[in-house]
């Protein structure tokens, strides 16, 4: 028996081969450890000891292609997927409540999601009149849980597209190719020039400027360049950063341009 089939053996619940439709909860809702219970409640600790003895004795890995984590994680969509193809058909597999339905399965697309445990290649169910629509993995969709969020993360430290892919493809087993991180870095963008053009209050009873010096990447080369901050504290006490500003150096004409843009997003 295989991980996957261990683990759907463990998922399934009846004789007919259909999936236990059991309330939903999020892949991710920000709150840490909210999975815990279902995990607990699906998983015994025997079971988890016999998959941990398994990966050891098959010299397998927790991350990469075709790891102990990449195998549960495929097993977990598909079901999911199947689960949902079911509820939008309105019927389970074999149900006899199909026939002259209008509408039933037809098969399955091949799909490679790009995840942070390394790539997962998937069988995403499709519908004769071509309806469903998933939510678990959304078509179109090529990167799932926080992929992006590290792609960023490694971006604003200072790393270059090409230095991201060959971090991605070391540690995660993700090959992406450069024009994507680009398209992931890309999209924040325009986040970033709203936050930098957003309009402030007109007071602010405390304010602190100053300049850093920092270390960027400037192409090929990491320059010492000045950061100018504007630290605000509005009338509840909450401390806001007005703005940053970089330059090659700290002079009293660039902070004259940083506080006559600040006055015009609405600072008195």
């Amino acid at each position: 028996m295989t991980l996957t089939d261990e683990f759907e053996h463990v998922a399934l619940g009846n004789e007919e081969d259909e999936p236990v439709v059991t309330p939903r909860l999020p892949l991710s809702d920000g709150v840490p450890g909210a999975a815990a219970p279902a995990v607990k409640a699906l998983l015994d600790e025997q079971l988890l000891d016999q998959m941990v003895a398994q990966v050891r004795a098959d010299g397998g890995r927790l991350t990469g292609p075709g790891s102990f984590l990449s195998e549960m994680c495929k097993a977990v969509l598909e079901r999911g997927l199947q689960a949902e193809l079911g509820a939008h058909l309105g019927y389970g597999k074999h149900d006899p409540a199909g026939k002259g339905s209008g509408n039933s399965r037809n098969g399955s697309t091949p799909k490679t999601v790009q995840t942070e445990i390394g790539p997962i290649p998937l069988d995403v169910p499709r519908d004769r009149s071509g309806t469903f629509t998933p939510l678990l993995v959304p078509k179109g969709e090529r990167r799932l849980g926080g992929l992006s969020d590290v792609i960023i993360s490694l971006y604003a430290g200072g790393m270059t597209v090409r230095d991201i892919c060959h971090h991605l493809q070391r540690v995660y087993g993700t090959e992406i190719s450069p024009d994507t991180v680009s398209v992931v870095t890309d999209a924040v963008l325009d986040e970033v020039k709203a936050w930098q053009t957003r309009p402030l209050d007109a007071v602010y009873p405390i304010v602190y400027i100053d300049a850093l010096v920092v270390k960027v990447r400037d192409g090929a080369h990491v320059r010492n360049k000045a950061a100018h901050l504007v630290v605000g504290v509005d009338c509840d006490g909450v401390k806001h950063v007005l703005g940053i500003w970089l330059q090659n150096s700290e002079g009293a004409k660039f902070w004259l341009s940083v506080l006559t843009e600040l006055r015009n997003r609405g600072v008195r």
